[in-house]
């Protein structure tokens, strides 16, 4: 498959760019060839991402594609710049998700999770997780990433359940682990907790049911607001504003609560109440509603739970209520409080109702026994690591996001009602009810001995696994070689979606158990969106998925799309138009290269003495700004920059401009210099090109006549491919060639002249301005521009001509015989009118106080600069028009 046994390579392609054929072929080669392998002792300096892991579900998105592409591209040039990289991949078991999906597919067979057992049921989701993983792998290959799949982690193997026990223990051991009776989001459908990430606020229609509440001993009542009134059953207390001088003399007294019966105390709250809200009063519901909670600790409110696991009313309502459901005891609720006069008035209301984005069912806050993390002791260091700028957050705006988080964090509920996933480590006595928290599965009580102990029967959250993602896949809590060489890692590179719910908390636990910042970088890619901006929804019918995309365009061609377009703090809208024009890219980089072997027939690669002409002085300095330049813009995580610097070195100045002068070079004593510069730009070109189409550039690379030192494959060549040289006389003689011959090609354009037709061609040098640098690049210009050029300085322009400033230079062709006079009038007219528009806007800029002092300089002068050029533009499009006159 390769050409690395031999320095004469095949030098012929195929005629047109297919990709499959291309991509199928490369990535198994790389893997056979250990390519992707990073080494635990390396005397290279270190580079280190750990994936993302997806969930074991089903499928990638199109928004793994994005992680997957980004991540490729920083591990690629990386590996090219000589470090010892580590793309740790992996898959996470994804408890909800996964349990949900493999119960769905049970539930058409007519089975449930219950009628299997425990066991059998388990044994049925790791049937699932093969499956999966295999796919979801296979569609990592298609996308062609370069991770260490030696080393893949699942986040329920051997090792990496036993870092989740011993972070377990050891939070536990140090009081930062406990159980207790707290509220929390709960799934009645499902019968679980819920993360509150997988909590959906929706915006829906309602009402607010005004309720009359009675002060005991007392003609006054009090006017509370609910939208859900069945609540009120299990309300203990009203909170009325301490300041609030129509209720101060109220706090501490009790109110008759409606269809109950009960006392409920009057307390004064200035953080519940606003008394500018409503009437200002609350009723408060401990065991139903998250405010209401810490409102009901902080002045030892009973908490009274009226609705069991399943929504329904239970034993602690009045009798006439039990049993019935959330919304059957909210019809029954309102319908007595009217009939009692206790109903003051209905409103309609819009508010958001949290909405289980599993299930689709509105999620219940709970009273229930679970097991919490006190966050905001692990917080602490999460909070000073980015504060200090150790870890370093991109795009900076989400740092305020990430502190509003850390500095208003609450403890975290780990426990899940689930059979798939980690299985807490705690261990119940039934003789004298002590719990064992152990690493080891417990044999007996290690309060009394007793051999009558149970596991918790529930899971731990998902996301407590994965926030060990970082060190629990190099083989903590061993002291491995891995996890001394590539933690911390270098980058995490993932979506802002999840910044709180797993970023910060792998910070959290990192700095917890590896006493150091668990990655220096967070990069923070956008949300892929449709071509109209739209999110992606399979309602709407606008999901992309990735394999579709690279079976129709090719994985190079949407890697280099996600690329282009990912620019920070803004959304990516993928449309097709934009693959389709990315694919004809690389069509654009096979052709050229295609062009450039054809004329490699007698290269000779040990020549040497040749001359270099200022077109390839001119290319070669291009190369080494492009480079140059790149490696300033993929140091900042500039993807989408990065994406567009390679994209115009090689469409414009490569294939439009280069190209076109070695055609001329390759013809003459030249040849051989030509040759060297061409086979030298274009591997420099395929170098810059590889982490964004990899597949593409070793096909190509691979065709390249072999040089002393080559390695024997693109993917583990030196990006430093260039010396440093630059020539910049050369260069701005040959830029000058191009403004002028782009110049000459507008006017023929614009008047509609042949392309084929040789014209003459006046280029008249301003009186700074040298006709040397013309008269040296006479052949270019008259090649290229099918001209037979006249040279001259200082020449006024003769009646009837059509005039183009390019640069330094006025171009002009006598149009006598080529055009229609009264039509150039008109467009000379219009470019003028456009003109006094772009000066008067750069001018009104340039007078802007605020924009001089705060701009920097190098903006200022660009804005001057831009001035300088429009007036000398409408000088000459003005001359032009006085010509024609």
């Amino acid at each position: 498959m390769s050409n690395t046994e031999s320095t004469t390579p095949e030098l012929e392609m195929a005629k047109a760019y297919e990709p499959q054929d291309v991509e199928s072929k490369w990535y198994q080669w790389w893997r056979e060839q250990g390519f992707f392998r990073a080494e635990d002792e390396s005397d290279k300096p270190a580079y280190s991402i750990a994936m993302p892991p997806p969930n074991v579900t089903g499928s990638l998105h199109i928004g793994h594609a994005l992680t997957a592409t980004l991540q490729d591209i920083l591990i690629r040039w990386h590996r090219m710049r000589g470090y010892n990289t580590l793309w740790m991949p992996g898959t996470d078991h994804a408890g909800i998700a996964t349990q949900m999906v493999v119960e769905r597919e049970l539930a058409k067979e007519n089975v449930t999770r219950f009628d299997l057992g425990r066991e059998a049921f388990i044994e049925k989701v790791w049937e699932w997780k093969h499956k999966y993983h295999a796919r979801i792998t296979m569609q990592h290959e298609r996308l062609g990433i370069s991770c260490d799949w030696d080393r893949e982690r699942f986040t329920m193997d051997e090792g990496l359940s036993k870092a989740v026990r011993e972070v377990f223990v050891r939070l536990h051991e140090d009081g930062l682990i406990y159980r207790s009776e707290r509220l929390v989001n709960w799934s009645p459908k499902m019968q679980t907790v819920l993360s509150d990430l997988e909590v959906e606020a929706v915006e829906q229609d309602g009402h607010l049911w005004h309720m009359a509440y009675p002060v005991k001993d007392s003609d006054e009542v009090l006017v509370v607001a609910t939208t859900r009134p069945e609540t009120m059953l299990g309300d203990t207390g009203v909170a009325v504003h301490p300041a609030d001088e129509r209720y101060t003399h109220l706090i501490g007294q009790t109110v008759i609560l409606p269809l109950v019966g009960r006392e409920i105390p009057i307390v004064g709250d200035d953080i519940l109440v606003d008394m500018e809200f409503g009437t200002g009063c609350v009723k408060v519901t401990p065991a139903h509603d998250f405010n209401d909670f810490e409102t009901g600790q902080r002045h030892s409110l009973a908490t009274i739970a009226i609705l069991d696991k399943d929504a329904r009313v239970n034993d602690a309502a009045p009798e006439k209520y039990r049993g019935l459901d959330r919304y059957e005891a909210r019809a029954a609720v309102i319908s007595d409080l009217e009939a009692a006069g206790a109903l003051v008035k209905i409103e309609d209301h819009k508010m958001n109702v949290g909405v289980s984005q599993r299930s689709g069912e509105v999620v219940e806050p709970m009273l229930s026994k679970q097991w919490f993390v006190r966050a905001d002791v692990l917080a602490k260091e999460a909070i000073r690591v980015v504060e200090d700028g150790e870890i370093e957050i991109i795009p900076k705006n989400w740092e305020k996001t990430y502190f509003h988080w850390m500095y208003n964090i609450r403890d975290w509920c780990i426990s899940r009602q689930l059979w798939w996933g980690h299985r807490i480590p705690a261990w119940y006595c039934s003789d004298c009810d002590g719990v064992t928290v152990s690493r080891l599965d417990a044999t007996e009580c290690s309060h009394c001995g007793s051999t009558k102990i149970e596991q918790d029967v529930d899971v731990l959250d998902t996301w407590f696994s994965s926030g060990l993602w970082p060190f629990s896949t190099l083989g903590w809590p061993d002291k491995t070689p891995a996890l001394k060489t590539f933690y911390p890692n270098s980058v995490m590179e993932t979506g802002h979606d999840i910044l709180f719910f797993w970023v910060a908390r792998m910070i959290m636990l990192g700095c917890r158990f590896m006493d150091e910042i668990p990655f220096k970088h967070i990069y923070l890619h956008a949300m892929v969106r449709d071509g109209q901006g739209q999110k992606m929804s399979k309602t709407k019918g606008n999901v992309v998925d990735p394999l579709s995309v690279v079976d129709k365009h090719g994985a190079d061609a949407l890697r280099f799309t996600l690329a282009a377009l990912t620019v920070a703090g803004r959304s990516i809208k993928l449309s097709d138009q934009r693959l389709a024009g990315y694919r004809n890219f690389a069509t654009k980089v096979w052709n050229a290269s295609r062009f450039v072997l054809m004329n490699f027939d007698d290269f000779d690669a040990e020549a040497a003495g040749y001359t270099t002409s200022p077109a390839d002085r001119w290319i070669l300095t291009k190369l080494e700004r492009a480079s140059q330049l790149i490696d300033t813009q993929l140091k900042g995580f500039d993807f989408g920059s990065a994406a567009s610097t390679v994209y115009q070195f090689i469409w414009h100045e490569l294939c439009d401009w280069y190209i076109e002068f070695a055609k001329i070079g390759l013809q003459g004593d030249g040849r051989v210099a030509t040759q060297h510069t061409l086979r030298r730009v274009l591997d420099g070109a395929l170098r810059m090109l590889h982490p964004f189409m990899p597949h593409l550039t070793e096909e190509i690379w691979q065709k390249l006549p072999r040089m002393a030192g080559d390695a024997p494959a693109l993917i583990v060549s030196s990006y430093a491919f260039s010396n440093g040289e630059e020539f910049p006389e050369e260069t701005k003689q040959v830029d000058a060639v191009c403004d002028i011959v782009s110049a000459l090609r507008t006017i023929r354009g614009e008047n509609q002249i042949s392309p084929s037709a040789t014209i003459g061609v006046i280029v008249n040098a301003d009186a700074n301005a040298s006709t040397d640098i013309v008269e040296a690049s006479r052949a270019y210009v008259e090649r290229l521009g099918r001209a037979d050029l006249r040279i001259a300085q200082g020449l006024q322009a003769p009646k009837g001509s059509a005039v183009l400033r390019a640069g330094q230079y006025e171009v002009i062709v006598p149009l006598e015989g080529l055009v229609d006079f009264d039509e150039e009038r008109k467009r000379l007219e219009k470019v003028i009118k456009k003109l006094e528009v772009d000066i008067t806007k750069t001018q009104k800029k340039l007078g802007n106080a605020r924009f001089l002092d705060r701009a920097p300089v190098e903006v200022v002068e660009k804005e001057r600069g831009k001035l300088a050029d429009f007036q000398a533009s409408k000088y000459s499009a003005e001359q032009a028009l006085e010509r024609l006159r």
